[in-house]
């Protein structure tokens, strides 16, 4: 019951999202190739964005609360119901002018392994929030929104500027329901974008490559936080998708609003994340080989603004740096200091590794037959040699390239062929020589044989992929807690500072100042103060006497300090401490101590 009641909420938003999405598709253009799984994909993918912006919108002027997110999910559920009777309309025909052609031996197996790929998938989302940053900020800062229901600047947060807008349909899930649900909102993002993965393997290559391109990314996802790379994904890739519509259909009436379809899911991207604005010169440099004139320029600036201007202008205006903290060299620090960014990017570097290596077939694609005879194939290399790059130049660090995964995943598929063909081909080779030698007739090779074989191969990675899936299920539904008690239990294995946290939550009458409990605010009371960056940092106050530190944090209006133990001589060790700290509460590894009233 616990997992139908969380999958129920979702299909209701799924729905609502595809009412508004196919309202909107509706307008345009069909694509030249059709494809009615796809286009349900867009279409939804389109009204989460279009649900983001209608959150963002009513969160600027405070009316961002329960009842208006209840009223626009049912609009969007009687906007999918009147359309209904249309689209299976539309679809039947779909059918009926291009029937499906049968399946093979070797496409049924590998369809099964990639559903068995998918079972962590499901199953992840089930579990409460355990990850780093969905505590630190990601989760805190929805929850501030879903209970004041405006959009502000909070400082005790490690990111109090950035652009949130993905993390609205968190908030938007907090008013409705609890922290897990927030959960399958980022994993509704990464199935979608498997679908289209899926589906355009199918357009563009062949069902085995759709496998395998859906496997990979399914196997790089991960569907059991509430971070926004996956939706950073989701809107990037389907920039992409209607890019490539705008561009096949571009001779036809009409073809021109897909054109601003993708800079509106490009604008939902960068309203979310700051890396999202890599792509933007790719995109205009692509656009601005068939499209030159003042009118689609300005379709293509107003659309992209819509979702995501709100964030920079804000951010130019209250700071002077659009980008804050990112732009702080160019712009001018105001929370960070420089220190701050030097840390910052040194954290960046010190995670720097190469990405999973199922993506890096991606090389071999080119010498493909795909490649050779799919426009779309190779502009999907060209997005993904431009993706890596500038990862290269810029972060190395892997999570920074999710936005890039799906598409990654697509031709590493391509590549993956290509390479077990080559694999095959060259065993084939070997024993024929060998034969050779022995004075023995070479068995016949036919053109099919190589291509056959390296397709049995391409099955037997997706097998291994779904051995492992198969394996991390049990690890997931491990951590599935449907009981209280069985919350708690989880949470304190895996959330450093639980406890402690959870007693200040009940207990805490004033404000809290943590150290170095930064994964664990969110169960903490709300708002939390304390950070290794920005205006809360410890270096501030690390140098104090304890009479000093306790009527600087009195006189901030703090009453307790809460800190692991493994922290606790560094503190205790201050002069005077022990007048005016006492141990308030101990549990699990870390320590709340309550401020003592210090002489002026």
């Amino acid at each position: 019951m616990f997992a139908a009641a969380h999958y129920a909420a979702l299909s209701i938003f799924v729905i609502g999202c595809w009412g508004f999405g196919r309202a909107l598709l509706g307008r345009l253009a069909p694509p030249p190739r059709r494809d009615a799984v796809l286009e349900a994909a867009m279409a939804v993918a389109l009204g989460v964005g279009l649900y983001i912006c209608a959150f963002q919108a009513l969160a600027i002027f405070g009316a961002f609360k329960a009842g208006a997110t209840v009223a626009l999910v049912v609009a969007g559920v009687v906007a999918a119901a009147l359309q209904l009777p249309s689209w299976l309309r539309e679809r039947r025909a779909l059918r009926a002018n291009e029937p499906a052609a049968p399946w093979t031996y070797v496409e049924r197996i590998a369809l099964i392994a990639l559903a068995l790929v998918a079972l962590p998938a499901l199953v992840a989302p089930l579990a409460p929030p355990i990850a780093f940053d969905e505590l630190m900020y990601h989760l805190p800062y929805a929850r501030q929104v879903a209970q004041q229901g405006s959009l502000g600047i909070h400082d005790w947060l490690r990111y109090p500027w950035f652009p949130y807008n993905y993390n609205l349909l968190y908030a938007a899930a907090l008013q409705l329901g609890d922290d897990v649900l927030p959960h399958f909102l980022n994993a509704l993002a990464g199935a979608l974008s498997v679908v289209m993965v899926y589906r355009l393997g199918i357009l563009h290559a062949n069902r085995l490559t759709a496998c395998i391109g859906a496997a990979i990314w399914l196997g790089l996802g991960d569907y059991s936080n509430a971070l926004i790379d996956m939706g950073v994904a989701l809107f990037v890739l389907s920039a992409c998708v209607a890019l490539w519509w705008w561009r096949e259909s571009e001779p036809v009436h009409g073809g021109m609003r897909w054109l601003g379809v993708a800079a509106f899911c490009l604008g939902v991207a960068a309203g979310s994340k700051y890396q999202a604005l890599i792509f933007l010169p790719l995109v205009a440099v692509f656009v601005i080989r068939h499209e030159r004139r003042p009118r689609a320029w300005a379709l293509v600036f107003a659309c992209f603004l819509v979702p995501c201007v709100y964030w920079y202008a804000r951010n130019a205006i209250m700071t002077g740096d659009p980008f804050n903290p990112i732009g702080a060299r160019v712009f001018g620090f105001t929370e960070w200091t420089p220190a701050d960014y030097v840390q910052q990017v040194a954290d960046v570097r010190v995670h720097a590794e190469l990405p999973n290596a199922l993506i890096w077939s991606v090389f071999f694609a080119p010498f493909s037959v795909w490649w050779k005879r799919s426009a779309a194939v190779r502009a999907a290399g060209w997005f993904c040699l431009y993706s890596v790059a500038v990862w290269v130049v810029t972060s190395r660090y892997p999570r920074y390239l999710t936005a890039s995964f799906p598409l990654l995943a697509a031709v590493a598929a391509i590549g993956w062929q290509v390479l077990f063909g080559w694999i095959v081909s060259g065993v084939r080779r070997m024993f024929g020589a060998r034969n050779t030698a022995q004075d023995a007739p070479p068995a016949p090779v036919t053109r099919r044989t190589p291509a056959r074989m390296g397709d049995w191969v391409a099955v037997l990675l997706l097998a291994v992929l779904a051995a492992v899936s198969v394996r991390q299920t049990a690890a997931k539904v491990a951590m599935v807690s449907i009981t209280p008690e069985a919350r708690e239990a989880v949470l304190r294995r895996h959330v450093p500072g639980y406890a402690v946290m959870d007693y200040l939550r009940r207990n805490t009458t004033g404000r809290v100042y943590q150290i170095a409990l930064n994964e664990a605010i969110y169960y903490g009371p709300n708002p939390i103060w304390g950070d290794t960056l920005g205006p809360w940092r410890y270096t501030d106050f690390g140098r104090l006497s304890g009479g000093d530190l306790a009527r600087k944090l009195g006189d901030m209006g703090f009453t307790a300090v809460v800190l692991p133990d493994s922290v606790v001589p560094v503190f205790s060790a201050r002069i005077d401490f022990d007048k005016y700290f006492a141990v308030e509460y101990e549990k699990d590894g870390s320590r709340v101590y309550r401020i003592l009233p210090a002489a002026p």
